[in-house]
This record gives C-alpha cells, sequence and structure tokens, in this order.
C-alpha cells in the first residue's frame, strides 16, 4: 500500500494547506479574508495566515489591507505550478551542526549523507509537481469539475 493510500503526508505540512488556499482563491475570483479561506480549508486563521504570507513573499498572492481586505491570486492559477507552492512553503531544515556537539564524525557524516539524499528526492519532487497548477487540481475535484460553489 503505497504512503498516500495510508494517509501518511508528504512534504512540508503546510503544502496541503496552501494548495487548498489557493483553491479557494482560485474558486471565489476575488478577495477572500483568512478567516473565510480558514472555515473553508478547515485550518486555524493564524496558522493559515502564516502559510499565506509565504505565498505572499513567493509572489503567487496578494495581500491588501482595510475594512475591504483580504487576499486575492497574484497571477492566474493556471500559471501556479504546484512545484511553486512546494517551493514557497518548504521551511529549511536545521543547519547540520545539531550533532557536533556528540563528537561523533559517524553522525556528522550520516547527516551529511542523509542531506544529499533527501535534496535528491526534493528535486525528485519539485520536478514532478512542475507538472501540474493549480487549475489541474479544481479539474481532478469532482466538487469543482461540476462547476459548484461553496457559501463564503
Amino acid at each position: 500500500m503505497s504512503p498516500a493510500n495510508r494517509g501518511i503526508p508528504i512534504g512540508p505540512p503546510r503544502f496541503g494547506v496552501a494548495v487548498h488556499a489557493l483553491v479557494w482563491l482560485t474558486q471565489s475570483g476575488g478577495v477572500l479574508s483568512s478567516g473565510s479561506i480558514a472555515c473553508q480549508v478547515n485550518s486555524h486563521a493564524t496558522f493559515l495566515r502564516r502559510v499565506l504570507q509565504t505565498l505572499v513573499q513567493a509572489g503567487l498572492v496578494e495581500a491588501r489591507e482595510g475594512r475591504d481586505g483580504g487576499y486575492t491570486l497574484k497571477k492566474p492559477s493556471g500559471q501556479i505550478s504546484l512545484a511553486d507552492v512546494y517551493a514557497a512553503v518548504r521551511t529549511e531544515g536545521p543547519e547540520g551542526d545539531e550533532n557536533i556537539d556528540c563528537g561523533e564524525a559517524a553522525a556528522q557524516q550520516l547527516d551529511l549523507a542523509l542531506d544529499k539524499i533527501m535534496s535528491g528526492a526534493e528535486q525528485h519532487t519539485l520536478e514532478y509537481l512542475r507538472q501540474f497548477t493549480i487549475d489541474d487540481v479544481m479539474a481532478r475535484v469532482e466538487f469543482f469539475a461540476a462547476g459548484r460553489e461553496c457559501e463564503q
């Protein structure tokens, strides 16, 4: 059984929340508050705002301030690849000095070897995710493919 079939998340925990948020922003076609998106994504608004901030910094989403403020897509959803989203929410791992205090050269070398392997895996993941956009995700979801809309 594949990890996906068992419900084991792969990738940064913020990735799924970010994709959900981008889908709802696409669906709305306008500006949504973080509270509104959080309800649709089933996430706490504070956590969601942190995720949205990374999307703003990556140039995928625009934040608008004021009474009618909120978030909106900065570029068309058909031009936002899942690799763009993954790269935006990816958090850097530890700097590699975490085992130095134990004084074991083997532990340090093991960390370096594992970092290289995981870096390669991440590159393959990014290559795969580049094939899909937010529009592609929406097309695979029956709810959106049927043209249904949610209350906001």
